[in-house]
């Protein structure tokens, strides 16, 4: 196409991994939404806790210049579920084979293990090849014991995970998969 004054239009974005989550991140936030707008549950996205060292002012008000993350942030979202506590990390992953273990970290490991030990619901939720699972804390850290890969196989999470369909309201319906699993229905 001609442009006046020969200005030339490139309206490819570059590449970048910043906030590849954000997308799984929104659909769960409006998921969570609808499931609190019917009371079906409550369910947060969990704030990184920050602690703030700088701070300006101007009219407008305070300006946080310098701020710090306080404590390492467990999982992104807890609630509470049909009496249950529930709790779950959201990844998302372009790589098309595997989902790499680096994108979970140890305390976020740990903190899975008491969550099981005090019979608390916990999973991942695992968004890879533009599909959406819910893996079982349970069988990730089976795997965690059992295995010295570094990522998690695609095979793996379609055959152990449960696929979360698409949706219109809630987009993504993770707590049908939630009461087939761990209550036993099969809404």
């Amino acid at each position: 196409m001609k442009y006046p004054n020969s200005i030339k239009k490139n309206y490819q974005n570059p590449l970048t991994y910043k906030n590849r989550g954000m997308d799984l991140e929104d659909e769960l936030n409006l998921s969570n939404e609808y499931y609190l707008e019917i009371d079906k549950a409550l369910i947060f996205k969990k704030p990184t806790p920050i602690g703030i060292s700088k701070v300006t002012y101007n009219n407008k008000g305070k300006i946080i210049e310098k701020a710090y993350f306080k404590e390492p942030s467990t999982l992104d979202y807890n609630g509470l579920y049909r009496g249950k506590y529930i709790e779950y990390e959201a990844k998302v992953t372009k790589n098309k084979t595997s989902f790499p273990l680096q994108n979970i970290h140890n305390h976020q490991i740990e903190h899975i293990k008491k969550i099981l030990i005090h019979q608390g619901i916990v999973f991942l939720i695992i968004k890879i090849n533009e599909h959406v699972y819910l893996l079982k804390g349970e069988d990730f850290i089976n795997y965690l014991n059992n295995s010295i890969r570094k990522s998690i196989p695609f095979d793996f999470i379609k055959n152990k995970g449960y696929l979360i369909k698409y949706g219109f309201n809630p987009p993504l319906d993770y707590l049908k998969i939630v009461d087939k699993i761990y209550f036993k229905e099969d809404k």
